[in-house]
């Protein structure tokens, strides 16, 4: 028996690889199933089963592409209704694999149909479990995705969780492992550690969740706190897990498209296609064609697609830095952005050859921003987190969230020039690029961020842990 832990950091998220005896399983596989396939081949394996946690808010899963290549069943917990052919496993139903043995333990509470996978190795040892978005090293699945329009509430999914651990999961041995579907950086918790394997006795130590003295009103009190509300493509993600979507290959074949800048423009009139600019912040902030959206693809790229543009049938065209046109196409996918219908042959170079017009953002360094503000007292907005400008900021800044910039539009100053900063320089460049698509022009981005700001001895708030407050 072996178990692989797939770890996509981008969306903080791990798949499972299990092979024993020459049968394999997969679970909670991602868009592009060809790594999983080669795994098999070289294992000499026949990938067996699909094994769904629960229908995925924040990504597209593989499971469907995955069957249809592999003839792999793919399997959901009770409660489940997909409209594709699957099993529908019991509670408690066990599914051999080689010399091993996968139980399905139906965990309800993230959403109904949550389950959870106890391996059982060949000497009939519970080996692990294979949470999904049930149970995360440090956490718990957020209860209010699975609301159905006031026939439950978070409060009632909150309850039904505190059950399935309690009277599912926390009764397994200590030394069991706990494979969690995602770690810090997901939208799916909101105090995941950084580490991605860890044990269920550590779990009842340090997990506030798992409490040995919690009582239940406690844990709906706890567990729904501070949730802020979820991406937007969230509910869209959930559809296509459920209903099925294009394939893989169709997608980036069409996303993969070059295009001239005749084409090019074109396309982004006559199909109102976002321009998307996936190079570094420090190349778009340089230059980059007007009212484009910028969103790195070496930053945390498919979560802030999805939280930013929101539609994912929104049609898109690329700026992308030279060969990474596939990875983009496909990092969108995940988030289920399938109508990405090509890219700018040559980019920016390309563009201006053309003589295209071009933009550019002003960016300045902490030290010149501390010497501006100190002369001329304009406003600084913060785009980071809540949690991120609670724990410390400057006095003087206004807090507007990247998520929910929207929100803001209306606090950002129409005649003289405002600060915009993150923590470190990307997600700055981000709010700056949708500001000046929305015709807000009088900004000025702080290269380095909050980290910057804070070594050139500006004026903080006094640190607050939010872990203790």
């Amino acid at each position: 028996m072996r178990v692989e832990q797939i770890y996509t950091g981008c969306l903080a998220q791990g798949a499972y690889y299990i092979v024993s005896e020459g049968e394999a399983a997969i679970i909670d596989p991602l868009r592009e199933v060809d790594s999983y396939i080669r795994k098999a081949e070289l294992d000499n394996a026949k990938i067996k089963y699909i094994f769904e946690t629960h229908f995925h808010a924040d990504f597209v899963s593989g499971h469907i592409t995955l069957a249809e290549k592999t003839g792999a069943a793919i399997i959901y917990g009770p409660t489940a209704k997909p409209e594709f052919e699957v099993t529908i496993a019991e509670d408690g139903q066990i599914f051999p694999l080689g010399k091993v043995q996968i139980k399905v333990i139906h965990t309800p509470g993230h959403t109904m149909e949550s389950s959870t996978y106890l391996l059982i190795d060949e000497n009939g040892k519970e080996h692990a479990i294979f949470t999904g978005d049930t149970l995360f090293l440090g956490d718990v699945g957020r209860p209010d995705l699975a609301q159905k329009n006031g026939s439950i509430t978070q409060e009632q999914l909150a309850e039904t969780l505190f059950d399935s651990l309690r009277n599912k999961l926390m009764v397994l041995p200590d030394e069991t492992i706990i494979y969690p579907g995602h770690g810090a950086g997901s939208a799916c918790g909101k105090n995941m550690s950084k580490e991605t394997v860890g044990t269920l006795g550590e779990q009842k130590q340090s997990n506030y969740a798992l409490r040995a003295d919690m009582t239940k009103a406690e844990f709906v009190k706890e567990v729904t706190d501070g949730l802020l509300p979820p991406p937007h493509y969230f509910p869209m993600n959930v559809q296509m897990n459920k209903e099925g979507y294009s394939s893989i290959d169709e997608v980036i074949a069409r996303g993969t498209t070059p295009l001239s800048v005749t084409e090019f423009e074109l396309i982004a009139n006559e199909s109102e296609a976002i321009v998307l600019d996936v190079r570094n912040e420090k190349d778009f902030v340089k230059e980059h064609i007007p009212n484009s959206i910028f969103i790195g693809i070496d930053g945390g790229f498919a979560p802030w697609a999805g939280a930013l543009i929101k539609d994912v049938k929104q049609n898109i065209i690329l700026v992308t830095p030279e060969g990474r046109e596939q990875e983009t196409v496909t990092r969108l996918s995940r988030v289920g952005f399938d109508h990405t219908l090509g890219y700018l042959k040559g980019g920016i170079e390309a563009w201006k050859a053309a003589g295209k017009e071009t933009d550019s953002i002003r960016s300045i360094s902490a030290e010149e921003f501390k010497n501006e503000v100190a002369e001329n007292k304009q406003a600084i907005f913060d785009v980071r987190k809540p949690g991120e400008f609670e724990t410390e900021h400057l006095e003087a800044a206004h807090s507007a969230p990247l998520d929910f910039l929207n929100d803001h539009l209306a606090e950002f100053p129409k005649n003289e020039d405002f600060y915009v900063h993150c923590a470190g320089g990307y997600r700055s460049v981000i709010a700056a690029s949708i500001l000046k698509s929305r015709g807000i022009h009088n900004l000025v981005d702080v290269a380095g961020g909050f980290g910057a700001i804070k070594k050139s001895g500006m004026e903080t708030t006094t640190f607050v842990c939010q872990s203790k407050k």
